[in-house]
């Protein structure tokens, strides 16, 4: 294609919205709908994946060692441990950290428990942390076979029900985020199809005296793109403000480690380039789809 055609192209589809009036505002208004909705649940949907994933990574496996077991055994069962497949970090924690976490885990009922610091009866302990949390349980039977283990503790049915509701959560947001941007496109579709209706006498007259498909074609995915790029000025300037505001009212008000909100930069521009590539693509795609049938003269 030559640069001079190409900017016909450009110049045709800008002045194409212009022209369209009432129609072009009808088409922007329905991606700018539809991409806010999607901008929304897609914010909420990675929020809640991030969070979904600060728990996972926060589940470690417990490995209480022997009390009859030598620091050689303690060693060599750390070295064990380490080689198995999936592990990601090995801490030691000797019985006098154990029990300091216990007094501190239960606040003012655990001074009892420093009556205990003189004869401590708690196990030394190797807590284990897997590359993928879904291998956890795996791993945790791995480690059971071992000598020199007394227990192993994971919190099994509590760590399977968390698993499994992440998994479903992550399956459910992916199902409903394609499913607006199916809506989308196809909301979009049909507006720049009546546009492109009201036009196709002009279309005809231009395939009977000689123009190419894609002579026709191009100025129309020049006003889709405009179109779609244009309908995500909004959702961009709410994303942009509205996370701001979000973060800011959210920032020293949670005391859970895990509920933790992706942060303002780079996420919020992140997600506006990628609501402004979707407007401009779903925007194009309408228009191919709108032109198809007036093409057949």
């Amino acid at each position: 294609m030559k640069f001079r055609t190409f900017l016909r192209h450009i110049r045709v589809g800008s002045s194409n919205i212009v022209r369209n009036g009432w129609m072009t505002v009808a088409s922007i208004g329905a991606v700018t709908t539809t991409l806010i909705l999607v901008a929304v649940f897609l914010a909420l949907m990675l929020n809640l994946n991030e969070m979904a994933k600060n728990i996972e990574d926060d589940v470690e496996i417990q490995t209480l060692i022997d009390l009859t077991a030598t620091e050689e055994d303690i060693q060599s069962l750390g070295k064990q441990i380490e080689e198995i497949k999936g592990v990601d970090t090995v801490i030691f924690s000797s019985n006098d950290d154990e029990l300091n976490k216990l007094i501190e885990g239960m606040g003012e009922q655990g001074e009892a428990w420093k009556l205990l610091e003189q004869d401590n009866p708690l196990n030394h302990a190797f807590i284990v942390r897997a590359l993928d949390p879904q291998d956890t349980e795996a791993i945790a039977k791995e480690i059971q076979k071992l000598d020199s283990v007394d227990k192993v503790i994971y919190g099994k049915d509590v760590v399977e029900q968390l698993f499994e509701f992440n998994n479903y959560a992550r399956v459910i947001g992916l199902v409903l985020i394609a499913a607006l941007v199916f809506t989308a496109i196809f909301l979009i579709s049909n507006t720049i199809k009546i546009t492109i209706m009201a036009r196709s006498r002009e279309i005809g007259i231009m395939k009977l005296v000689g123009a190419t498909n894609w002579f026709i074609r191009w100025p129309f995915f020049v006003e889709g793109m405009l179109l779609g790029m244009l309908g995500s000025i909004l959702p961009i300037i709410l994303i942009m403000v509205g996370y701001h505001f979000v973060v800011k009212m959210l920032s020293g008000q949670v005391s859970f480690n895990f509920v933790e909100i992706l942060p303002y930069n780079p996420f919020a521009w992140q997600l506006s380039l990628i609501i402004l590539a979707t407007g401009a693509i779903i925007g194009v795609w309408g228009s191919i789809m709108s032109i198809r049938k007036f093409l057949k003269v």
